[in-house]
């Protein structure tokens, strides 16, 4: 749809029945992981002070995610994903009750090596939800409204984002470590038991399923050789990656800005603050045309709100750059959405979902370890403005490499 095209010429996505359950799986399951990744930075940091263990908090977590993703798509698209997205919330829950005997001093007290193993099984479980999502998605809502439901569910995924690290900074600072992860194994248990009352007929296979790794190289050589989605989710991929300067916010905190975990719950949440309030203005209009350069320019300010997090000396302004680079973020995540669910064939929804999430949901870890790295390096503002640069770097090569991104039309696909 045009950008100027009336938006109610389609019916809202929210009518849906099936979507509205979806948006609730998708918000307990995001909101479980945020709060975990919040009180594991500030358990870590509390013990180590050192911010490169905060990098391999990281790592830990997108090694096991990265090496299960393309298998979980290839499971999403076989079998039913009610019950593997239910399975994978049970394994987020289990994960979280680990660390409530960790924090409670009843495993292994004042070692790390309990947390990180925590986060490896997180990152298992994790590379089933959002393949489960994407290809339920496409079952519950009708390909017209694809584009505002990506916009909504950007703004469910954006509000977890903004709530869980809140709710996780409060929780850890008037309640302890031990009442937070107790609270998202709750929230994972509550993801799942939504998802499974979701009223959804999912399409049978009658002949006999491709050979696994036959079928994952399918989706690999369907994304690959689709230069919009590869260029845009390879946009995304390198910016996050350089730009990860979310994850040093302990250290900032702590050495720089001289806040507590409240400010850690704040600065977690100004990103996604800021894509929520993008998210609403693109459910109401959705993007159209000039959508590809509409996602380098975002991706472009991105990088600019990441040098002047690194260079602020003060809380409330460092808060404000990560605001904004949520806004450009935020639409960022909308068309790379939209694009996907445009672009995909129905039976590959869950591998190329798995796929997308190597390139999008690693990048935040990896993103996390190349921060913690260059910070031990060059120390922890050099390393930030570095990472700013760099993303600008990509937006530049990505502009001239990808024109078929650069020209996109959203009503061309």
């Amino acid at each position: 749809m045009e950008a100027g095209a009336a938006p109610n010429a389609v019916p809202s996505p929210l009518r849906e029945p099936g979507y509205r359950v979806l948006l609730g799986y998708r918000l307990c399951a995001i909101l479980s992981y945020q709060v975990v990744a919040v009180t594991v930075g500030w358990h870590v940091y509390e013990l180590t002070r050192n911010p490169f263990a905060l990098g391999l908090v990281g790592l830990a977590e997108v090694l096991p995610y990265i090496g299960m993703a393309l298998f979980a798509g290839y499971l999403v698209d076989h079998l039913p994903k009610r019950r593997l997205g239910a399975l994978a919330c049970t394994g987020l829950a289990a994960t979280a009750l680990l660390l409530v005997l960790v924090a409670s001093g009843h495993l292994a007290p004042g070692q790390t090596w309990p947390i990180y193993g925590a986060i490896v099984l997180t990152g298992l479980v994790r590379s089933f939800l959002t393949p489960v999502y994407t290809a339920l998605f496409a079952q519950v809502l009708r390909r017209e409204q694809f584009a505002r439901g990506a916009s909504l569910g950007s703004i469910a995924f954006q509000a977890a984002m903004v709530c869980g690290p809140a709710l996780g900074g409060v929780l850890v600072g008037w309640a302890g470590k031990t009442a937070a992860y107790a609270t998202a194994a709750a929230l994972a248990i509550a993801a799942g038991v939504v998802l499974l009352a979701l009223r959804v007929e999912e399409p049978r296979s009658d002949g006999p399923r491709a050979p696994v790794f036959r079928s994952i190289r399918e989706g690999l050589h369907f994304v690959f050789n689709t230069q919009v989605m590869l260029a845009a989710q390879a946009l995304d991929l390198f910016a996050v990656l350089f730009g990860g300067a979310i994850s040093l916010a302990p250290a900032f905190i702590a050495e720089i800005l001289h806040y507590g975990p409240e400010g850690l719950g704040i600065l977690r949440g100004a990103p996604a603050l800021g894509a929520v309030v993008v998210g609403f203005v693109l459910a109401r209009r959705p993007p159209g045309r000039h959508a590809g350069r509409l996602l380098l320019w975002a991706v472009a300010g991105f990088g600019l709100c990441i040098i002047g997090f690194g260079l602020s000396r003060h809380f409330w302004l460092s808060a404000f750059f990560l605001l904004l680079s949520g806004v450009c973020d935020g639409v960022s995540v909308v068309l790379r959405s939209t694009i996907m669910q445009l672009v995909t064939p129905d039976g590959m929804r869950g591998r190329v979902a798995s796929i997308n999430g190597i390139f999008i949901g690693s990048s935040n870890e990896l993103g996390a370890f190349y921060a913690g790295s260059m910070a031990r390096l060059l120390g922890l503002v050099p390393a930030v403005v570095l990472g700013g640069c760099v993303t600008l770097g990509v937006v530049a090569t990505t502009a001239v490499r990808a024109p078929k991104l650069r020209r996109l039309d959203l009503r061309e696909l």
